[in-house]
């Protein structure tokens, strides 16, 4: 919103609006005159508009705050949230537990510990108990591993015999596959074979048919004879 000017007598009763209205009623200055001035003064539309601005810079820092304090809220919600305060007192009651027995046993651990877990035969000293652990567990995979190691070592003596064995093993798989791929040479020869005669049936039925209609008497031939004639006919 626009400042009022201060020199317009009609709309302000100051000092200044006196003055200027006794100025226009000796005729110093003119209406004209003070109509054209009667514009707004650019100084006091640049404050209406500073102030506009620091208003809406106020605004825009109480939305960021809100908005902090919403993000904020937002990551506490688990934290605050009924059901994650159970897991927790839940966790800190068994560890308050644990520390209670542990209190109670404070004597008995405590000589334990001063004692070596293995007795005389292994004297282990306390500060080293904990890497038993990671001890106990390489034992026990070796345990479960240990009579394939066994295995494998005494098969090291063998071990020229069992690949002389593979070799013959090795051996026989090729004459295997020399004689299977001879046994398919074999079948492709033979379906060829076939497949001849069978184009052959149909020229041996029409002769016979023709020798039959003209009443051509032949000697009779074997099947196989038939079929060579006409093999050698058809070369």
């Amino acid at each position: 919103m626009a400042a009022a000017n201060p020199w317009d007598p009609v709309s302000t009763s100051n000092a200044a609006g006196l003055l200027l209205g006794h100025f226009v009623a000796s005729g110093l200055v003119t209406q004209e005159m003070l109509n054209r001035s009667k514009k707004s003064a650019s100084c006091f539309v640049n404050f209406s508009r500073l102030q506009q601005i620091t208003n809406i810079q106020a605004e825009i820092y109480q939305k960021n705050l809100e908005i902090e304090l919403l993000r904020l809220e937002k990551d506490t919600a688990d934290v605050v949230h009924p059901f994650f305060v159970a897991q927790k007192c839940h966790t800190l009651q068994s560890m308050s537990n644990h520390l209670e027995a542990v209190l109670k046993e404070k004597r008995s651990l405590r000589q334990r510990l001063m004692k070596p877990i293995c007795q005389e035969n292994l004297p282990i000293e306390a500060i080293y108990h904990r890497y038993m652990v990671h001890l106990l567990e390489l034992a026990v995979n070796f345990i479960e591993k240990l009579e394939t190691h066994l295995e494998t070592i005494r098969n090291i003596p063998h071990l020229d015999a069992n690949l002389k064995n593979m070799s013959k093993a090795l051996a026989k798989m090729d004459i295997l596959v020399t004689e299977t791929e001879e046994l398919a040479e074999n079948i492709l020869k033979w379906w060829e074979q076939q497949r001849e005669v069978s184009s052959c049936i149909p020229k041996i039925l029409t002769e016979e048919n023709y020798l039959h209609k003209h009443d051509i008497i032949m000697p009779p031939l074997s099947f196989n004879s038939k079929v060579h004639i006409q093999t050698i006919n058809a070369k």
